[in-house]
This record gives C-alpha cells, sequence and structure tokens, in this order.
C-alpha cells in the first residue's frame, strides 16, 4: 500500500478541509497538528503552545471542534480499513481498561453525580464529565479495545469509579472496519481476550450470540459457586490459556500511549477533548504502520 507524501500527508488527506459549507477553509493544517501533538506530548497549557505553531487558539479551537464533530473517530476508520484491506489487521481482540488522575485543572468544571452515562453516542459529553471519586482522588478512566498488536479500535471513556464489565457491549459495538472492496463494515472478531473483570454471564453470552469466541478466565468465586452447584452448575466456559497469553497487548497499548504526558494525566476539562487526545494518540502508531509500508 504505498503512500505518497508519508503518514502526515495521508493523515491531512483525512482531514476535512473546512468548517462547513460555509465555512472558511482550514489553513496550516500540518503545523496545526504538529502543535496538538506537541501539547499531547508535553501536557502543558494550550496557552504555553510555543509560537511557531501558530495561534494558540487555533489549535485548541481545531482540536475541540475534531472532538466533537467525530473527525478524529472517523480518521481511526479510515487507517484501519486500509489496514485491513493489505490484511495486516489481526482480529484477537484484547480489551482493558485504565485509570488516569484529573489535574486540577480539569477538575473545576461544573459536574453532576449520576449513574453512568450512555455513551453510545461518542460525542456528547455527560454531566459530570466523567470524572470520578475512587482512592485515588478525582479519576477518569478509558476503556479500550484493540486488536492482536495493540492498536486502538474502540475508545471510551468513563469516571474513574465505574466498572469495567458494564461497558463491555459499548465497546464492542465500537468497532466497525468498512470494507474496502465493498460489502458492510466487519463488526465482529475472531475472539475477544479480556481478564476476569469481563467474566460475567451477560458477556459470554454477548459474544455466543455474535458467534465470537471469548477467552476469559473465570472468577474464583464463580468456580466455587459452580462446582457447590454439583451437575446443575454445568460445565466450565471454554478457556484457551495459550490465546490468552496475547492479552497483555492493550496493557502494552496504554503503557505506549501515556508516553503522552496529555494522556497519562488529564488536564482536559472536556471528557471528550481529553479522549480525542487518547485517539490522536492510537492514529499515530496506525500511521507509523502505514508509513513504513513501502
Amino acid at each position: 500500500m504505498p503512500r505518497q507524501g508519508g503518514p502526515r500527508a495521508l493523515l491531512e488527506l483525512l482531514l476535512p478541509s473546512s468548517g462547513g459549507l460555509r465555512g472558511r477553509k482550514f489553513r496550516n493544517s500540518r503545523r496545526v497538528i504538529e502543535g496538538m501533538l506537541y501539547r499531547l506530548r508535553t501536557g502543558g497549557p494550550w496557552r504555553d503552545l510555543p509560537a511557531h505553531f501558530g495561534p494558540w487558539k487555533t489549535v485548541w479551537k481545531r482540536h475541540r471542534r475534531y472532538a466533537g464533530d467525530g473527525t478524529w473517530d472517523r480518521v481511526l476508520t479510515a487507517l484501519v480499513a486500509m489496514v485491513d484491506a493489505g490484511g495486516d489487521l489481526d482480529w484477537a481482540v484484547s480489551v482493558d481498561s485504565t485509570v488516569v488522575r484529573v489535574h486540577q485543572h480539569g477538575a473545576n468544571a461544573a459536574r453532576t453525580q449520576g449513574d453512568l452515562p450512555n455513551y453510545k453516542n461518542l460525542r456528547d459529553e455527560p454531566a459530570d464529565h466523567a470524572i470520578g471519586r475512587s482512592r485515588g482522588g478525582l479519576t477518569s478512566k478509558i476503556h479500550l479495545a484493540c486488536d492482536g498488536h495493540g492498536r486502538p479500535l474502540s475508545v471510551l471513556a468513563g469516571p474513574g469509579q465505574a466498572g469495567d464489565s458494564p461497558m463491555f457491549a459499548n465497546l464492542l459495538e465500537g468497532i466497525s472496519v468498512p470494507r474496502l472492496g465493498g460489502g458492510g463494515a466487519r463488526i465482529r472478531p475472531d475472539e475477544v481476550r479480556a481478564d476476569k473483570a469481563y467474566s460475567s454471564k451477560a458477556n459470554r453470552e454477548l459474544l455466543r450470540s455474535k458467534s465470537i469466541k471469548a477467552v476469559i478466565p473465570e472468577k474464583s468465586d464463580q468456580v466455587a459457586n459452580r462446582k457447590r452447584k454439583g451437575s446443575e452448575g454445568g460445565r466450565p466456559p471454554s478457556f484457551d490459556a495459550e490465546s490468552y497469553k496475547g492479552r497483555n497487548v492493550v496493557e502494552r497499548a496504554f503503557n505506549k500511549a501515556k508516553q503522552y504526558r496529555g494522556v497519562a494525566t488529564r488536564y482536559d476539562k472536556l471528557v471528550m477533548t481529553y479522549r480525542a487526545g487518547f485517539m490522536l494518540a492510537g492514529i499515530v502508531e496506525w500511521l507509523k504502520l502505514l508509513g513504513d509500508t513501502p
């Protein structure tokens, strides 16, 4: 899959050229994107962007626009589709979450505590801005589904104290890879690897209904409860221990993303802009793959 001009030129092709039908054409897209990446890497305030990236408000407004209108989601989907068309996408998907501390600069927006918000529309900003209180203080949580090489396919954000299992269905729903050769988008991985936090009857039934292989170990209390029931407890769910060894790619994906200080600590008031930063870090990984293709 040759890409003339390299990965940065490819990214510029995928970005919108203007702010809408009546909007002015965007200029200096490459410089603006580099400004976003600089801020993500350093974690500094937008106002402190070096002058050679242009006006800081331009960079910030473009990032917020792309976060709110779903641009980064569309770019990620397009890149994944390109890789899949070349046969380089590993459909052994791993899922997990990671907790990030919310810096005081990101925690001073008005918010209300309530039930876990509905994240089906990823561009909706929840009332609590996905900031929760846990033992570590104010925290947020990123939920990630990645391919067998640790590259992101679906990204959700929620409050730090929320459990992983309730987000599982929405995380899988976010996996949709268009087929460039025609036909419907692929939405079903070959298998899903997850740790014991996702070992629930509902999650296993969801995967079974979609004919997706579940590589999820049982919790100890679930094993004990099944054995206590004897023959009525049924047979243990199948578990591929060899395949499960590959689940660590999602842990490595988090480690790589958190090399960006703006991902490792949440400085953003809005969860949609924080999530967009995580998406941008993931997009860079896909661009590296496409840029290395001769």
